[in-house]
């Protein structure tokens, strides 16, 4: 322990502030993080607040109470149909309930958003560290097939895979499950998502491989295993955190785009890309509709981004914040 010489005498000197600590101090990491734990709160909690506010995100409350929807499909009610009842209003159309709507759609973009980054993450981990520390022939490959990789244009590659995947998992005739739907996303954000972080950890490991530590370990006898276990991995913990932290909302906000265009999530998970995309439609008659989802969408993006932006500074030791 570090001790600090005093009038009194010496004195342990005070610990370093840990992640938390730092997030705190810095206010807009601390409002981003309030954020995202409230989204991720919001996503826990959505079945208890849906039977407590007594509506579910897939009946049409609209079509089955007359006087809810217009004859052309409108809320009658101004502002989208607002009320008591319906505290955020009702969708146009098919008149389901829009507050319930968001909080599942919510749970549909963290779930595919969190599990493609654990996805990409190990995949680049793996690649990275491996072609890093081996360098030589299996570097030189790797290099060749990330710049090919990236070279695609990524948005068109998944409007492509999207559907080609899913017809090759279900059977003509046959209706497309739920959980298909989020493996398929998973799936297309996996086969490139890796890639960045893949590169950046193998530019980190080269260099690392070269440390005294390193050489010491190798000297006394270490296997390649335990040189990558326990000498880098957990030099690049950080790096991977920060990677984590920004990649969650990269692939919300992509999944609602592909969303959005139609070869995302379907009918009936509710989803926001989807809810958007439907109130660019009535956009004119019913502006509405598309606020909700929008600002969800943009609040939890920048919130994230914004946290990563904060843990990227609260973990690099050259930062007085």
């Amino acid at each position: 322990m570090a001790v600090v010489e005093t009038p009194a005498g010496p004195r342990p000197a005070p610990a370093a502030p840990g992640l938390l600590g730092r997030l705190r101090r810095d206010r807009v990491g601390a409002a981003a993080l309030a954020v995202v734990l409230l989204f991720l709160l919001l996503a826990l909690a959505a079945p208890l607040i849906a039977a407590l506010y007594g509506r579910n995100p897939v009946e049409h409350y609209g079509q089955n109470t007359p006087g809810l929807l217009s004859d052309g499909g409108l809320p009658v009610l101004p502002n989208g149909g607002i009320s008591g009842d319906f505290w955020f209003g009702l969708e146009p159309g098919l008149g389901r309930d829009v507050l319930t709507q968001l909080l599942y759609g919510i749970r549909t973009s963290l779930l595919i958003a969190f599990a493609s980054a654990a996805v990409t993450t190990a995949l680049g981990v793996l690649a990275g560290v491996a072609v890093g520390y081996l360098g030589g022939a299996a570097d030189r490959m790797f290099g060749f097939l990330a710049n090919v990789l990236l070279a695609f244009p990524t948005l068109l590659l998944l409007l492509a895979l999207s559907p080609v995947i899913q017809s090759r998992l279900v059977d003509p005739g046959s209706a497309e499950p739920e959980w298909m739907q989020f493996l398929v996303l998973i799936l297309v954000f996996s086969a490139f998502g890796w890639i960045p972080l893949a590169l950046s950890l193998r530019a980190t490991v080269r260099s690392l491989r070269e440390r005294d530590f390193v050489q010491s370990a190798r000297a006394q006898g270490a296997s390649r295993f335990h040189v990558v276990v326990h000498e880098l991995l957990p030099n690049v913990r950080s790096q991977l955190l920060v990677h984590a932290t920004m990649a969650v909302p990269a692939f919300v906000a992509s999944e609602a785009v592909l969303s959005f265009l139609g070869v995302g999530i379907t009918e009936p998970v509710p989803d926001w890309g989807r809810m958007i995309s439907r109130g660019s439609e009535v956009f004119q008659a019913d502006p509405t509709y598309m606020v909700f989802p929008g600002v969800a969408l943009l609040v939890f993006v920048l919130a994230f981004n914004l946290l990563g932006d904060a843990v990227r500074d609260a973990l690099d030791p050259r930062s007085g914040r």
